[in-house]
């Protein structure tokens, strides 16, 4: 008897995915719980199991899009479970072995290959070169990334690395002049994407201040405690814990910053969930932090680890992309200098991080240099006027570049004297 194993509900409003990987394929044996396809829908990625150990016989091809409750698969309960592989063959006898080596000895020197470490763009295990064309790519210090290899199993020859000398910026593998165009099907998820991206530009009056930081007194303290904190907690100590702290107590300052419109309310939050925006593999993502006001430090990188290592493996749940308050989003990682981010609705604001770059600023009448950063505040002018937007930005400002008030709130000395 087959067992039919159908596309389950992944949640409200979600009438369809896409199916878009076989983990097992057609006619193989999986076992009972075994992940077997990876569905994308407009949110996340998401994985079925096999309900029962059998046969697999696929319905549904890679790339269809199914409807919740099709038919992905069928599982046969009753097949035998097949018989376990052979051992492997012995090892060859040495005579066999010292033959090998002889046919080797007696192969020209142009034949003879040269092993370079592993190529992660090209999936090899090696990259096989002769002599002639190693010794003018140590000649030349060429990438061998960089290299389109045209002998036999993928071997580097001397007029490949001559023809990469003479067309540098050339893409690999790409012929001269090529003018070929690749139709695409976008994915579910670039779908929501876009659809939000647009929405959020059509249907919020979205403005954006700016400000920098002097991250020094930051950079500082995690080069002083970085080691101590990471034996100590078990994680880095980044910077997206510092941005977090501070915009949770500046939130508290300026509410209507993490507050959201619905309909003709304005629904104020007395808690903190941070969306962090993360880059998958397919899209953009913003995972949420809860309850961030409440989380230390360490919890709080922690939690941004956790949730960038599912994003990038595409096992984020949708319910820990649901909600959120206020966004964060780092495009410094990527060496972006200044940009205005684009706001995550509902949500009011977003938060853009940058590039740290040192800069010449005056200090007293001084020019120093100090490691600076811009910052971005995008904000819906509807609810956040413009002094609470800048006074928020201000006062992220000013607890990072102190971050001894991220214990308190506040100036250590003004919580001592209670002013």
């Amino acid at each position: 008897m087959a067992i039919e194993i159908k596309v389950p509900s992944v949640g409200e409003s979600i009438n369809e995915v896409t199916l878009i990987k076989w983990l097992k394929q057609n006619g193989e044996w999986v076992e009972r719980d075994e992940v077997i396809a990876e569905l994308e829908s407009e949110k996340a990625t998401f994985e079925i199991n096999a309900q029962q150990a059998g046969i697999l016989t696929t319905v549904a091809n890679e790339g269809d899009t199914l409807k919740i409750g099709d038919v992905a698969c069928r599982i046969d309960d009753t097949a035998a479970r097949p018989k376990k592989p052979a051992e492997p063959k012995a090892e060859k006898k040495p005579e066999e072995k010292k033959e090998k080596s002889k046919k080797e000895d007696t192969q020209k020197p142009e034949e003879k290959q040269h092993s370079f470490p592993p190529s992660g763009d090209r999936g090899l295990s090696d990259i096989k070169v002769t002599p002639v064309a190693a010794a003018i790519l140590a000649d030349k210090k060429v990438d061998v990334k960089n290299i389109t290899p045209t002998g036999s199993n993928g071997k580097i020859l001397k007029h490949d690395v001559l023809d990469a000398l003479s067309n540098p910026g050339r893409s690999i593998g790409q012929p001269m002049f090529s003018r070929d165009d690749k139709p695409e099907k976008m994915s579910n998820l670039r779908k929501t994407i876009s659809r939000r991206l647009v929405e959020a530009k059509n249907t919020t009056a979205m403005l954006t201040t700016f400000n920098e930081v002097d991250m020094s007194a930051i950079m500082d303290l995690r080069t002083k405690y970085k080691e101590v904190f990471k034996t100590q907690h078990g994680a880095n100590l980044g910077f997206m814990s510092f941005f977090t702290k501070a915009v949770c107590f500046a939130s508290q300052e300026w509410p209507t910053v993490n507050a959201m419109i619905d309909g003709e309310n304005i629904i104020y939050h007395n808690y903190c969930d941070i969306s962090i925006a993360v880059s998958a593999p397919k899209g953009l993502v913003v995972p949420v932090i809860r309850n961030a006001e409440s989380l230390s430090m360490a919890e709080i990188e922690k939690k941004v680890v956790e949730l960038a290592t599912k994003a990038k493996e595409n096992k984020l749940t949708i319910e820990e992309m649901t909600g959120g308050t206020f966004t964060i989003t780092n495009g410094g990682v990527f060496g972006s200098l200044m940009s205005t981010p684009i706001i995550n609705i509902p949500q009011s604001a977003i938060l853009g991080m940058h590039k740290i770059q040192e800069r010449p600023v005056a200090i007293n009448g001084q020019v120093v240099i100090k490691p600076m950063m811009y910052v971005a505040l995008s904000y819906d002018h509807r609810i956040i006027d413009g002094r609470e937007s800048v006074s928020f930005l201000v006062r992220v400002k000013e607890m990072l570049e102190n971050p001894e008030q991220l214990l308190f709130g506040k100036d250590p000395v003004k919580a001592l004297l209670e002013i």
